[in-house]
């Protein structure tokens, strides 16, 4: 994965380029949450709907 842009310092020393960074962080904080274009699946968390799932209900421990 890209993390190192992530973790990367950055350094601004131009006042104005400065209020530009910071009201930009504004906002994109204050922005509504992205709303998917497709219905989200749901994760399945429970041990015996997995194994109901995979056709595994009527076997113990595996």
């Amino acid at each position: 994965m890209a993390t190192s842009s992530i973790l990367t310092n950055i350094k601004i020393t131009d006042p104005k380029k400065v209020e530009d960074f910071v009201e930009a962080l504004d906002i994109s904080a204050h922005e509504p949450e992205r709303i998917p274009s497709k219905p989200i699946i749901p994760l399945v968390t429970n041990i015996g709907e997995i194994r109901k799932f995979m056709g595994m209900e009527n076997r113990e421990n595996e």
